[in-house]
Parts: C-alpha cells; structure tokens; sequence
C-alpha cells in the first residue's frame, strides 16, 4: 500500500499511543497518516525506506526523534498541533521539503536557525507557536523568517514575494 491512514474516525476508540516496530512492513509506504492519535514517541519506521510524507499532526509529541530511518527519503513533516519545543534532529532530514509545525511550543529564534541545515525545505508553517505570536504582533515575523531561511519559498500559507526577500536582505 502506497498510503496508510491509521487516524481515528469520528471519534473512534482506541487512540493509537505507540508506535511500534508493525510499521516496519509498510515497506512500499510512501504517504502515512497518523494524525489525532495520542502517541507521544516517533519510532518503529525501519524498514519504511519509501516514506515520503508522514503526518503526526494532533499527537502527544514533545520531541523530534526516531526519524534516521527515513532519513534520506522524507519530504514532507506534517507535526502541527504538538507539544514540540525544538527542533534537535531535524538536520538529518536533507530532503525535508515541507514542514508543518503550527501550534507547538517553539517560542526562541535558534529554533528556527536549525532549519538552515535542511537544504531543501521550501515551505514552513509555524503559526501560534509562541515565537510566531510575540514577533507577528510586532509586525516582524515574516521578515525576521525570511532573514534566517533565505531559500523558503512559502512561509505560514503565503508565497514569500520579491519585496519581502528585499527587506530582509536591508534588515
């Protein structure tokens, strides 16, 4: 199966809360769903050599971990709606293309500067997260993003435009 949604319908009981070595034999997996669980720890994705998007959006997580795995064939991140304070090892990620993380505790600049060390990450999401909001309400977020992560293409759902790159580069 190419994609695998294990997210709970309307409700549905039991939340997942582990993940576990099962996952290793969605070997030709390259999209995983597991959004609106409750599981608090990335783990069990060798052997998932094909993974290109993984969504753990609407979990428990406090940490990025357990990805070296899918290291080099990972794209796309989706872990909005976390508890995740940094960004530690996320650098192994060099094919990350997207990260959504809106909604999680990431609240210091050198958070953000980690992500110079993903070479193609293009698009990034970090709504309310307690950074965004104090630098948004001061009317620099955008810049200060752009400033750090020159090679972003969309920040927050908004193509970065020519203007915006001008002001950082003056800033």
């Amino acid at each position: 199966m190419e994609e695998v949604r294990l997210c709970p319908i309307s409700n549905m009981k039991p939340l997942i809360v582990k993940m576990d070595n099962a996952l290793s034999t969605l070997k030709k997996c390259r999209q995983l769903r597991m959004s609106s669980n409750a599981i608090a720890k990335i783990e069990g994705l060798a052997g998932c050599d094909s993974l290109v998007i993984l969504s753990l959006a609407r979990n428990n997580l406090k940490k990025i971990e357990g990805l070296n795995e899918i290291s080099d064939s990972l794209e796309q991140l989706w872990l909005s709606y976390n508890q995740i304070g940094s960004f530690a090892g996320i650098e192994k990620l060099t094919n990350l293309q997207v990260l959504y993380a809106s909604n999680n505790k990431i609240d210091k600049w050198p958070e953000v500067e980690r992500l110079q060390g993903l070479p193609k990450l293009r698009e990034l999401n970090l709504v309310n997260n307690p950074l965004y909001q104090k630098h948004d309400a001061e009317g620099n977020w955008r810049i200060e993003v752009i400033k750090r992560l020159e090679k972003l293409k969309n920040l927050d759902g908004s193509l970065i435009d020519d203007e915006e790159r001008e002001r950082a580069k003056a800033d």
